[in-house]
């Protein structure tokens, strides 16, 4: 018997296997700046944990960003993009692998962020937020204008000159970061709080808004390429100017607001109009207003006086006007003679109807109507029943008239059916089989009832029923045929009914 080799070698478990090396893993590494490009990346997982691969050209690494690392990442990781991600290394039990957990994550240098800007501004222009029909006109005279920038720049102290040199008016300041980490967040909050103050509220609600910020690289005016403030300064109710860096500085809050302005200063400028300029034009247009009134005025004094000498005088027109009342006076006087004789004989016409029309008058004409009326009906009466006794008389001869034409004609249509029927009976007669019986021929029939025509058909044995013209015979037929020939016709006749016997 083979004894068994005993080894000192230690048994571990997988956990503690896998413990050891995680230990030893973090241990030797710790934290590592990492620099590769993204593969598979599928946006945030539905826990708000991102998962996917860094890689370069020889080698892969899993990758995790946690949810809260995520909302921090100041970019839109895509597949392809080259980024340096600063870690943690660990490895992951459950499927025996190591891993990176990211802490932070940044594009690789300034291309890359550009390409980023690019697709962002490419994506956002396809949902029609550059549009310029989207973007509103700027106010020419604010009573009150909102200014975002930072509090301690120069920027804020640069637009306030400017707007006490050119047209003082009311500002209201809301102070935000304008870089770093959270600015973009404060940007979009600002813009979306001054559109939701009310109209009439104790804050006076901005007329325009200015979004500033002074000059500097691309990562510092990163925070004016955020999506959110893009949007924010897209959705605008009040009017916005973007000032934001030197004039070669181009952000994509540029694209979505309404106006866009090279510097700060340049925005203030447009903001509001030169004042003494503003007077100097109201001064002008007053003066050239009040030369137009004079002039307006001079000339409609002049035409008044042409007007006034072609005018007659008021005694003239008075004069004309009194002859004529003179004349009317008079054909009044006449006028009214006539009209009352006019009216008097209308009266009298009118008197002269009325008693044609009194209640009387009307009375004794309806019983004169009525009397007559009386007369007539009574006429009427008498002929009507006289008229009636001749018809009745005529009536009972035409009655009597056409009894006799009836009876007449009943005796005439009488006789001629009883003699059509009398010659239909002899044709019957005539025509019937029982005349030629009584002329000495036999009718054949057989059990059936039906007539035998031809001899061919009868068999002897058949039972035949011959009828005469008095009676039946009942017979068997024999072996004789009928058909047979015999020496003259007659006694063939005779032999064949002999046969059938």
């Amino acid at each position: 018997m083979q004894q068994e080799l005993v080894s000192n070698i230690p048994e571990w478990s997988v956990s503690e296997l896998s413990g050891a090396l995680k230990r030893t893993l973090e241990d030797q590494f710790g934290h590592v700046r990492l620099r590769g490009e993204i593969s598979g990346y599928r946006g945030p997982h539905g826990s708000g944990h991102v998962y996917f691969s860094i890689k370069d050209a020889s080698a892969k690494i899993d990758a995790v960003i946690w949810k809260g690392v995520f909302s921090r990442v100041k970019f839109r990781p895509e597949d392809g993009m080259e980024v340096v991600a600063t870690g943690k290394i660990t490895t992951f039990a459950g499927k025996s692998s190591y891993q990176i957990i990211v802490e932070t994550l940044e594009p690789a240098g300034v291309g890359a962020l550009l390409q980023q800007l690019e697709q962002r501004k490419q994506r956002l222009a396809a949902e029609g937020l550059f549009a310029d029909a989207r973007k509103q006109l700027i106010p020419f005279l604010p009573r009150t204008i909102g200014v975002i920038t930072s509090p301690t720049g120069a920027v804020i102290r640069d637009i306030l000159h400017r707007l006490t040199e050119r047209f003082p008016c009311h500002v209201l300041v809301w102070p935000v970061r304008v870089q770093g980490e959270g600015s973009g967040e404060e940007i979009t909050a600002a813009i979306s709080g001054f559109n939701a103050l009310p109209e009439n509220g104790a804050i006076l609600r901005p007329d325009l808004l200015i979004v500033a910020r002074g000059g500097g690289s691309l990562e510092d005016l990163w925070s004016f390429n955020d999506e959110s403030v893009v949007r924010a300064a897209a959705e605008s109710l009040i009017p916005l100017i973007s000032a934001v860096g030197h004039e070669t500085d181009w952000t994509l809050i540029d694209y979505a607001a309404d106006q866009r302005a090279p510097t700060p200063t340049a925005a203030a400028e447009m903001a509001v109009p030169v004042r003494s300029e503003l007077l100097a034009t109201v001064g002008d247009i007053g003066r050239r207003q009040f030369g137009a009134l004079r002039r307006l005025h001079e000339r409609l004094v002049s035409e008044l006086r042409l007007t006034a000498r072609a005018l007659p005088s008021g005694a003239d027109l008075v004069s004309t006007a009194r002859q004529r009342c003179d004349l009317a006076t008079a054909k009044l006087h006449r006028g009214m003679e006539r009209s009352v004789e006019y009216h008097r004989g209308r009266i009298t016409q009118q008197a002269r109807r009325l008693a044609k029309l009194s209640p009387d008058v009307r009375m004794a004409g309806f019983r004169a109507q009525l009397t007559g009326l009386g007369k007539r009906l009574s006429a009427a009466r008498g002929a009507s029943l006289r008229m009636e006794q001749r018809s009745i008389v005529q009536a009972r001869a035409g009655l009597a008239d056409v009894l006799k034409r009836r009876d007449r004609a009943f005796d005439v249509i009488n006789n001629r059916r009883h003699a059509r029927l009398e010659t239909m009976g002899q044709l019957l007669v005539s025509l019937s089989y029982q005349g030629v019986l009584a002329r000495g021929y036999a009718l054949v029939m057989d059990i059936n009832g039906k007539p035998v025509r031809q001899a061919v058909g009868v068999k002897p044995g058949d039972r035949l029923d011959i009828r005469f013209h008095d009676g039946g015979v009942a017979v068997t037929a024999d072996g004789d045929r009928a058909d047979k020939p015999s020496s003259t016709g007659l006694k063939g006749k005779a032999a064949d009914q002999k046969s059938l016997f």
